[in-house]
């Protein structure tokens, strides 16, 4: 008899994302994110499962209007519900607002996903590193 090992299970996408360290100031932007694709069906999911534990229970997330194909008005991600809203007025035309009671907001900027993975690089380090 011949045992086979079985087929390695695909690894989910890695987040393109770069976070700002804590600060006791408040700041515009909280990091960058460089999803792959204008789906955010698809991307946000694996954005949230990311993201700091201290940020908590992401509920609301709002996006820009010009940057999303398709937008529900509320998806499931992480056992929980998030309601999304479009805007046209966010911080500027590539933002998405997080919002998780009781913990707070955070703002990050979305890189397009046909960025240059050098431009791309550089901002999520920019963000990043922001203090």
């Amino acid at each position: 008899m011949t045992l086979t090992s079985p087929l390695p299970l695909p690894r989910p996408p890695l987040v393109r994302l770069g976070i700002a360290p804590p600060s006791p100031l408040p700041r515009m932007i909280d990091g960058a994110w460089w999803p792959r694709s204008r789906d955010l069906i698809t991307e946000l999911p694996t954005l949230i499962a990311a993201l700091p534990l201290a940020w908590g229970q992401i509920t609301v997330a709002t996006v820009s209007g010009a940057m999303w194909s398709a937008l529900p008005s509320r998806m499931f991600v992480a056992n929980h519900v998030v309601r999304l809203s479009r805007t046209s007025s966010a911080h500027g035309p590539h933002t998405i607002c997080l919002l998780a009671p009781g913990k707070g907001r955070w703002d990050l900027l979305v890189v397009p996903p046909e960025t240059t993975a050098h431009e791309a690089g550089r901002l999520l380090a920019a963000e990043g590193r922001a203090a």
